[in-house]
C-alpha cells in the first residue's frame, strides 16, 4: 500500500502568499515522510482552488522537495491549448528528474469551464482531441493532426520528458463502464466517495488488467481512493478540526453551483459533516483509530493507493501538520510490508 496526497489548495483564512508557502512547507514534510505523490486540483473563478494554473504552483513544490512525484489532478485539457500543455509537461518533469505524474480530464464544473467558452456540447469533443494532441507530442518530435478543433501540420516539438515514452498518467474515476480504456492503457485511476462503490470499479480494472497484461511482469498501476483525514491527541478534538474545515472545504466546493442557483446534490461525498464520518469518507480520531477506520475502507475498496487529505478548509498549517505527523509516526508504518528475515 502507498499513500499520496490530494489538494484542492481551496482558500482558507490567511493569505494567498501564506496559504501558498503553508503548502510548500506541507510538500517538503510529505517529501522527507515518504509519500508517493503529491496531486493538485485545477479551478478557475473559485475558493475551491488556488492553484488554477498548476504548473506555476508545481514549478515551486518540484524545487522545494527532492524524491516526492507530484502533478496536477487534473489538467482540465478542455481548457488549455494541447501545445502549452505540451511544453509545460515537458518542463515540469526535466525540473523535477522526472518525477511528474500527468493528471488528465476534461472538467466538471459547468460554470469554470463556461468562463472560457467551453459548454457541454464541445466540451468532450476538445478533452479527446487535446489528450490525442498531447500524447503525439510527448512521444514524437513532430505533430500532425487533423481535428475538428485542432489542425496541426509539422509543428515540431522541441521539448522532451525525461520519463519515456511520458509520464505516469491518471484519470478520475466514478464508474465501471469507464474502466477498460484505462486498465488496457495503464492508466492510474482515482475514485471518491464510499467504498464499496469503488471495489465494483477496482474489480472491473482488475480484471480487465489481467486478461491483458496477467502473463507479463507489467506492474498493476495506482487505483486510488480519496479520503479526507485528521488525527488528533483525542477524538474529540480531532473530530471538532476535522468538521470545522470540512464545512468550509464544502462551501467553496458549492460555492459557484449555490451562487447559480443550482447546488450540487449528487456528489459522492455528502455534505453533512457527521454522514461522512459515518460512511467512512472522512477519516477522524486518534492514530489508532484512525489506522483501524482507514484499513476497513482499503479492504472494502479493493484498492492499492490511498490520497490522504491532511490540509482543507480553515484548517490552520499547524493544525495540518500536526495530524500529518501523527499519520507518518504512528499510521503509515503499520501499512508498510513486513520484513521476512531468512
Amino acid at each position: 500500500m502507498k499513500f499520496g496526497v490530494f489538494d484542492h489548495l481551496d482558500r482558507g483564512s490567511v493569505s494567498l502568499a501564506e496559504h501558498f508557502e503553508n503548502r510548500l512547507k506541507l510538500a517538503e514534510v510529505y517529501d522527507r515522510a515518504g509519500f508517493h505523490a503529491y496531486h493538485i486540483a485545477e479551478h478557475h473563478g473559485t475558493p475551491l482552488g488556488m492553484a488554477s494554473s498548476p504548473s506555476v504552483f508545481l514549478a515551486a513544490v518540484a524545487q522545494r522537495t527532492k524524491r516526492l512525484r507530484f502533478g496536477p489532478l487534473v489538467y482540465t485539457l478542455s481548457l488549455t491549448h494541447p501545445l502549452r500543455i505540451i511544453e509545460e509537461v515537458c518542463m515540469l518533469d526535466q525540473m523535477s528528474g522526472g518525477r511528474l505524474e500527468l493528471g488528465i480530464g476534461r472538467g466538471s464544473s459547468p460554470y469554470e469551464m463556461g468562463y472560457f467558452g467551453v459548454n457541454a456540447q464541445n466540451s468532450g469533443k476538445l478533452y479527446i482531441e487535446s489528450y490525442d494532441v498531447v500524447m503525439m507530442g510527448l512521444t514524437s518530435k513532430v505533430i500532425n493532426f487533423e481535428g475538428e478543433h485542432f489542425k496541426f501540420k509539422d509543428v515540431p516539438v522541441e521539448l522532451e520528458c525525461v520519463q519515456k515514452p511520458h509520464p505516469p498518467i491518471w484519470y478520475g474515476m466514478s464508474a465501471p463502464a469507464a474502466v477498460p480504456w484505462a486498465a488496457q492503457n495503464g492508466v492510474n485511476i482515482v475514485c471518491n466517495g464510499p467504498s464499496l462503490p469503488v471495489k465494483a470499479i477496482t474489480d472491473r480494472y482488475r480484471e480487465v488488467w489481467l486478461e491483458k497484461f496477467g502473463t507479463d511482469e507489467t506492474p498493476m498501476p495506482f487505483m486510488g481512493l480519496g479520503r479526507h483525514i485528521v488525527i488528533a491527541d483525542t477524538h474529540k478534538e480531532a473530530y471538532q478540526i476535522g468538521e470545522r474545515g470540512f464545512n468550509c472545504w464544502y462551501n467553496s466546493l458549492q460555492h459557484l453551483w449555490r451562487a447559480n442557483g443550482n447546488p450540487m446534490k449528487s456528489y459522492p461525498i455528502p455534505e453533512d459533516f457527521s454522514a461522512a464520518v459515518d460512511r467512512g469518507i472522512v477519516l477522524v480520531g486518534t492514530a489508532d483509530e484512525v489506522a483501524e477506520k482507514l484499513q476497513q475502507e482499503i479492504d472494502i475498496s479493493g484498492v492499492n493507493y490511498v490520497l490522504t487529505r491532511f490540509a482543507f478548509g480553515d484548517l490552520s498549517y499547524q493544525e495540518s501538520l500536526h495530524s500529518l505527523t501523527l499519520f507518518e509516526q504512528e499510521v503509515m508504518p503499520r501499512f508498510e510490508p513486513e520484513v521476512v528475515m531468512a
